[in-house]
């Protein structure tokens, strides 16, 4: 098998556009391809797919460059979208300033990098992109005095399918990215959502967090204890994530929920509930069932069993709570991560029709 091909973040595009517009506002042409460098020190070379110059009324010069975002093979909801950078000369003394264009959204919400009001452009594309601008500045003898408007022509429809709404970042989409690559099918993106989740929430004064594998639980955990949107995790199955996270960044409360085959491998220890990286234990399972039903029959049912929803509903048909106990052993693995009962945890084991059927609290 073929390895992964990465790709760049919006942050790496945004910078290669930007050096592109400044240096043609600076009098030069746009270089194509525009060569930057990343904080780790690669030196993509990216090519526009925009080129356009103008004035405004009042006669003032701009410069806009876009490139097209190419995220390799992660499957990413910004791949192939057009990243515009549009360069203007700022104010005198005023440095660098950032906008955000159409497409690119306004942080709304305390708990976030960026304070309410700003353009979601975060700190380490803005810090990428003034060092583009500082460079071309010095080599012209210019101040580096500039505007920098970012947007993104299909954004706002986009942002619809990530967490932005849920953080309170409104009409578009977030410029991100640490290093400037997008590592295929990567962990590190969605932790650091959820980290940015449980920010927000306690930004927000919430005490009481839910972290959900899915949609069906999510809808469960939510209706069952009435919670806002804003204090929904979107865990999906980095349950260690957010338990880690939380354990240095406490909330009161903080619920677990999901379906009876990621919960039961929650229960059994593992912490990233990934089908790949870990594995349902059919002999745990028929050993729970033997201690709470002292039944061989059905422990060899469920040791022969092919999936997990099979198990539960062999242990449901025959009156066995043994999605009661995968939440109570699932509630006691999560405690070990949290370390120590400053948390108050639960667990909530949701059926695939949205039903709680075990749940330990």
């Amino acid at each position: 098998m073929s390895e992964l091909r990465r790709g760049w973040t919006t942050g790496a595009c945004a910078t290669a556009a930007t050096k592109a517009a400044y240096a043609a506002l600076l009098g030069g042409e746009f270089p194509d391809p525009v060569t930057i460098v990343l904080p780790k020190g690669e030196t993509p070379a990216f090519v526009l797919a925009l080129e356009e110059r103008g004035a405004d009324l009042a006669g003032a010069e701009w410069a806009r460059a876009g490139i097209v975002k190419d995220a390799g093979d992660d499957p990413d909801v910004t791949h192939g979208s057009l990243i515009v950078a549009t360069v203007r000369r700022g104010v005198a003394g005023s440095g660098v300033t950032f906008r955000a264009g159409p497409g690119v959204g306004t942080v709304t919400r305390a708990g976030l990098p960026l304070s309410p009001g700003e353009p979601a452009i975060n700190p380490v594309p803005r810090r990428m992109m003034g060092e583009v601008i500082a460079e071309l500045a010095a080599a012209h003898g210019e101040a580096g005095d500039v505007e920098v408007e970012i947007s993104v022509p299909d954004g706002e429809a986009l942002a619809l399918k990530t967490w932005n709404p849920r953080l309170g970042i409104v009409g578009g989409l977030s410029i991100l990215g640490t290093t400037g690559i997008v590592h295929p099918f990567s962990c590190s993106a969605w932790i650091a959502s959820i980290h940015q989740g449980i920010d927000v929430a306690r930004a927000g004064g919430f005490q009481h967090v839910a972290g959900a594998t899915g949609s069906t639980s999510e809808a469960a955990v939510k209706a069952l204890y009435g919670l806002p949107d804003e204090a929904l995790i979107d865990m999906g199955d980095f349950v260690g994530g957010m338990l880690k996270y939380l354990r240095a960044h406490p909330v009161a409360r903080v619920t677990v929920a999901g379906g009876f085959g990621k919960l039961t491998k929650m229960a059994q220890g593992a912490m990233d509930l990934h089908s790949g990286r870990s594995q349902v234990d059919f002999e745990w399972l028929a050993a729970r069932v033997c201690e709470l039903a002292g039944d061989d029959a059905l422990s060899a049912q469920v040791r022969g069993a092919n999936t997990a929803s099979e198990v539960e509903a062999l242990a449901r048909e025959r009156g066995v709570d043994l999605a009661g106990e995968v939440a109570r052993r699932a509630q006691a693995a999560g405690r070990r991560i949290l370390r120590g009962d400053g948390i108050g945890l639960d667990v909530v084991v949701v059926s695939r029709e949205g039903e709680v059927i075990g749940r330990a609290e």
